[in-house]
Formats: structure tokens, C-alpha cells, sequence
């Protein structure tokens, strides 16, 4: 038979047992942690949303194209061209179909329309080398423009995409190759010596490592890409040093978030490299065919300047590169210069975050 004293230690151990059971939780998902899945929830539905947004409707707008005509009939096509419903073109005339191609080749226009006065029949010019989608998006439009004035295009593709990179993608899966190997490079650091560098000497070692670590990642992805594979032209050398840029841009740029946020900043880094600059990168869908937003923002994100710098090397000798590589250049530049100020600021610090381990 059970006693008074009998009842009164069950209810001690059940609530002993409850109490275990909750430190438990709570040794097993900390309130940090538990901020944590927050923040990786809230990354999961921008993941979400920037990549949906960016490439579930793709439309083209105000597509660069320059118009070849004679003097009397340029100006009135060029109205008309622009004027289309949903203003897909952003013609302009050009002198000729020399100046229109040259156009082209230095990437400041995306195709050309050369109109032969004489017959019924025009000349397209289109580089899919600058990405498939774009240069179909163009000869689409222009043929139905062209349809309606019961006139017809022969298509020229004066920069084609190699056989073997046929949808012009290559350029920007090695870009983001390049991207991931920069910040798990600093991530990797991070969680093996803490976030936070302890003092400049630190800082510098880790900036060191990862230069080297870039010119070795950048070598690796030009040879696989290009020798290897086959899959993408164009000088071995530049592909290189292209890529030596990127990873050092994106690590150190890790390394200053690290550095201002702990290892959160591994988030934030995910957060402007992958989120935001992947589906504004102008690689599945290049720059014309991107909502406003990401069109605006694709250029300034490392992701978007490595590949457009990269299908410059592959495609169009080098041309159009500087913007691109200055793009680069400042986030490199800004994150060691962040990562060094923070490390010094930190000097003769003892010890480091709490949730971060000890170097």
C-alpha cells in the first residue's frame, strides 16, 4: 500500500523528471540557438523570395538594340521599336553595320537590326555568348516587330556561346563556384579559431591565408572549367586571376561581417552573396530580362561582376571589364580594410564571444 510519504516522493521525482526534461531543452537549444533558427528561417524565405521573384516571369525591357537603316526610314523605325507594348527594346540608330557590330562586341549593346531597304527581308545581329536567353528574348521580339510590317529576319549570331556551353551558362556556375569556396573558406576559420580574429597579427595571417587560398581556388576553377571540362573559352590566365579576385573579395567580405557580427556574419554573407546576388547575377536570365530590382542591384554584387567580367574573357576579348573589376576590387579591398580595423580594435582582448571557441 502506498503511503503519504510514498505519494510525496512520486510527486518529487515527477517533478524532478519535469525539471530534467526542460534543462534539457534548454541545454539543447540555448536562447542563441534558438535566435539562430530564427535567423536561418528568415534566410530560407529570402532564399525563397529573391530567387522566385528574380526568375519567375522573366520579360525582356529596354534591351539595348541599334537599328541600321537609311537616314529617311532610322528614325521613324527607332519610334516604332520603342514604342512597343511593355517597352522590351531600347533601340537606338547606329551608323552602320561595322559601328552596330563593334557595338555588340564591346557589350554596349545586346543585338542589332540591320534593314535592307531593297527586299522584305532584315539582319539580325545577337551574341549569345552574353547568355541564350537574352539573344532568343531578342530575335522573339524583333520577329513579331517584324511580322506586323510583313517583313522577315535572317538571325547572325556574331558572338556565339561555345558548343559546349551552349545555354551560356557555364561562365556563371563557375562564378559561383568561386563565390563558395571564398566564404566557407572563412567559415571553415570561423568555426575552427572563433569569428572575431583576437588581435591584428591574426588578422593578418587569416587575410594571408586566404590570398593564397584564392590564387589556388582560382586556378583550380579556370583549369576544371576550361581545360578539364571543356566548357567554357577564352585565356586561361585571365580566368585565373578573374577568379583569384572573386574568392579573396567574398572571404574577405566574410571575414568583415565575421568581424563586426560574429558568426552571424557567415549569414550575412550568404544573405548578399547567395540571396541577393545569385538570381541578379545575369546568369540564368542576363540584366534585361531581370525585374527592376534585381537589375539594379546584380552589377554592384560580386556575383554579377565576376560574371560578366568572366563571359567578357569567353566571349568578347576582354571588353567592357573595368566597371566589373573595380566592383570586385572595392568589396576586396573594403573587407580587409574592415577586418583589419575591427581586429585592431579588438587588441589585448583575452577572450572571445562566448558562443565562439577559443583560438
Amino acid at each position: 500500500m502506498a503511503t503519504a510519504d510514498d505519494g510525496t516522493r512520486g510527486n518529487r521525482d515527477q517533478d524532478t523528471h519535469g525539471g530534467s526534461f526542460l534543462g534539457e531543452v534548454k541545454d539543447a537549444v540555448s536562447a542563441r540557438a534558438a535566435l539562430l533558427m530564427i535567423g536561418v528561417l528568415a534566410l530560407t524565405a529570402l532564399f525563397i523570395a529573391s530567387y522566385a521573384g528574380a526568375f519567375h516571369s522573366p520579360k525582356p525591357k529596354d534591351v539595348a538594340l541599334a537599328v541600321v537603316a537609311p537616314q529617311q526610314m532610322s528614325g521613324q523605325l527607332v519610334e516604332r521599336l520603342d514604342k512597343l507594348p511593355g517597352s522590351p527594346l531600347d533601340p537606338r540608330a547606329a551608323s552602320s553595320e561595322a559601328d552596330a557590330t563593334r557595338q555588340i562586341r564591346e557589350r554596349d549593346i545586346d543585338g542589332a537590326l540591320i534593314v535592307d531597304p531593297r527586299g522584305s527581308t532584315d539582319k539580325l545581329l545577337v551574341a549569345s555568348g552574353s547568355g541564350a536567353s537574352l539573344s532568343q528574348a531578342v530575335e522573339q521580339v524583333v520577329t513579331q516587330a517584324e511580322k506586323a510590317q510583313k517583313r522577315t529576319v535572317q538571325v547572325r549570331d556574331i558572338a556565339p556561346a561555345d558548343k559546349d556551353d551552349t545555354r551560356g551558362l557555364s561562365s556563371f556556375y563557375l562564378v559561383v563556384g568561386w563565390c563558395v569556396g571564398g566564404y566557407l573558406c572563412a567559415a571553415i576559420l570561423a568555426i575552427s579559431f572563433g569569428a572575431r580574429p583576437t588581435n591584428l597579427k591574426r588578422a593578418v595571417i587569416r587575410l594571408a591565408a586566404l590570398a593564397v587560398y584564392s590564387v589556388l581556388t582560382g586556378l583550380a576553377g579556370a583549369v576544371v572549367i576550361g581545360p578539364i571540362l571543356g566548357a567554357l573559352p577564352g585565356s586561361l590566365y585571365g580566368l585565373w586571376g578573374l577568379g583569384a579576385l572573386i574568392v579573396f573579395a567574398v572571404g574577405a567580405t566574410t571575414f568583415a561581417f565575421q568581424a563586426i557580427a560574429g558568426i552571424i556574419g557567415i549569414g550575412l554573407t550568404i544573405l548578399v552573396v547567395v540571396i541577393a546576388g545569385n538570381p541578379s547575377a545575369g546568369g540564368a536570365y542576363p540584366y534585361p530580362l531581370l525585374p527592376d530590382f534585381w537589375r539594379a542591384i546584380g552589377p554592384a554584387l560580386p556575383p554579377g561582376a565576376g560574371t560578366w567580367v568572366s563571359r567578357s574573357i569567353a566571349y568578347f576579348h576582354g571588353n567592357a571589364v573595368t566597371g566589373p573589376l573595380l566592383v570586385l576590387s572595392a568589396w576586396a579591398v573594403a573587407g580587409t580594410v574592415l577586418t583589419l580595423a575591427f581586429a585592431a580594435l579588438t587588441k589585448g582582448r583575452t577572450m572571445i564571444n562566448r558562443s565562439e571557441v577559443r583560438q
